[in-house]
């Protein structure tokens, strides 16, 4: 017989509770953005777990400063609403500094439950409640328009949806209940049954490809957030493989060059791998970069992340889970090229198409099925509820992955409903060129100097962590 020692669960978190996080939110330092900062005891994947619940709550993130070399993790974050504005609403600067601490302690208090504030945020990020349905597979058009029509004939209400392309590999993630009577699906054999018919609609579609797959999982406490695990399909699915980037070293992106640059040097004298980037501002950049530095087991000790104008600047001290540097060409190149593909998986492609109607069953086979029909292609799409309503967008690109016609555009707006069916302009949209596109957070002014960078204290050991990263995001070398 073998004997093990005992282990009491809650020594885990025995740091936490003698030493609990401190949340700091500063309206008064700077004129044009909030200071979020948090100190606490460190643990992989909590910077992660910031950025996450920042941009859950529709947050722009203009800078960041990091620094958790030891047990003590500690960041500045500056913040602004979608428009650019500080925060100024009490309830949401309370519940930020309340949420924050209890997500490191693994729980909630009532007051945070029954905020006004956390019932306002949209649950399209996470279901803990509905059946998730995980598809993977070479992109394919029409096949969430199959999908949802299969789901809807086996009376399957869609409450969420979302779906990636890249590099011709698709990801979607469906969150289902039962129809009649609602509910979450939770008999096994319903199950089975559904998960069979939508592998019969994968493998016509795909045949035997090996990277396909269909996953069905019954409600969870604890799941992923769902744009996480989009990220951890793509790259199971290998979309990061064709994709060579625009490294440090000049080798062109493709055809269409995003500007994607990407460089991985070594900081010998600290024992860092010091990885570079410098790409396209956009929303939710810094969240996707951090999914992937994750996922694949780095562990950021400091970083510096800025954006000026239009463009975004990141640089990171990493070593690997086990206190390793990426001391081989291999492993350099596999974390260029992923780091490429999560910037370039979010990348609008196409016209988007907002939608808000009272939600049904059956609404997103209807609404997919009419794009089909018209010959446009998905590439990419959310869609969730809020309340007794359907509210998500599409982008869409016609069979060959041009920009849609505007009478097309207009045929199926006609057919859907126009009050259903907006058509939004925005910034990243350019008519008549089958370019990468993206949409651009401005949070600065361009007239910003380079050089300015803000000043602000958590004590000595901070600052004299923090400031070798904000000039010029140089290597350290002192």
């Amino acid at each position: 017989m073998a004997y093990q020692p005992y282990i009491d669960p809650e020594y885990e978190t025995l740091i936490e509770r003698i030493y609990p996080p401190r949340v700091c939110i500063d309206n008064d330092q700077f004129r044009d953005c909030t200071l979020v900062k948090v100190d606490s005891a460190n643990k992989h994947g909590i910077l992660l777990e910031m950025v996450q619940f920042l941009t859950d709550l529709d947050l722009v993130i203009s800078k960041s400063y990091i620094c958790s070399d030891g047990g003590w993790f500690m960041d500045v974050f500056h913040v602004t609403d979608q428009l650019g504005n500080k925060l100024t609403d009490e309830s949401l600067i309370l519940y930020i500094q309340q949420a924050l601490c209890a997500s490191r302690r693994r729980g909630a208090s009532k007051e945070i439950e029954t905020c006004s504030i956390k019932r306002q945020v949209k649950p399209r990020h996470v279901s803990t409640e509905n059946t998730a349905l995980e598809i993977t597979g070479t992109d394919s058009s029409g096949l969430l328009s199959e999908i949802s029509a299969v789901l809807a004939e086996l009376e399957c209400h869609i409450t969420a949806a979302a779906a990636w392309t890249h590099n011709n590999i698709t990801a979607c993630i469906i969150y289902v209940e039962n129809g009649f009577p609602s509910g979450p699906i939770s008999d096994p054999e319903r199950l089975a049954t559904v998960q069979e018919q939508l592998e019969n609609v994968v493998q016509a579609c795909h045949g035997t490809e090996e990277n396909k797959s269909v996953s069905l999982t019954a409600p969870t406490a604890g799941r992923t957030h769902t744009e996480r695990r989009l990220h951890q399909l793509m790259y199971s699915a290998v979309d990061y493989e064709p994709c060579c980037g625009c490294t440090g070293r000049g080798v062109g992106h493709r055809n269409s060059c995003s500007k994607i640059h990407v460089s991985i040097e070594s900081c010998k004298e600290k024992g860092y791998s010091v990885v570079n980037m410098r790409c396209r501002d956009r929303p939710k950049l810094l969240f996707d970069t951090l999914c992937v530095l994750t996922d694949m087991q780095y562990v950021v000790f400091h970083a510096a992340v800025s954006s000026k104008g239009a463009m975004a600047d990141q640089e990171y001290f990493i070593r690997q889970k086990g206190g390793c540097t990426l001391d081989t060409e291999s492993e350099r190149q596999e974390l260029t090229q992923c780091l490429i593909a999560a910037i370039e998986r979010r990348v609008s492609h196409g016209l988007r198409l907002d939608v808000c109607t009272n939600n049904r069953m059956g609404l997103l086979s209807d609404m997919t099925r009419v794009f089909r029909e018209n010959g446009l292609s998905i590439s990419r799409a959310e869609i969730g509820t809020h309340g007794d309503k359907a509210v998500g967008s599409f982008y869409v690109t016609d069979a060959s992955g041009y920009d849609v016609s505007q009478h097309t555009v207009e045929l199926v707006r006609k057919e859907i409903g126009g009050s259903v069916l907006v058509v939004n302009k925005s910034p990243g949209w350019t008519p008549k060129a089958p370019s990468i596109s993206s949409s651009i957070s401005r949070t600065k002014t361009d007239s910003v100097d380079e050089e300015d960078k803000p000043r602000f204290s958590l004590g000595t050991l901070l600052w004299s962590q923090l400031e070798r990263l904000s000039s010029n995001f140089g290597s350290i070398r002192s």
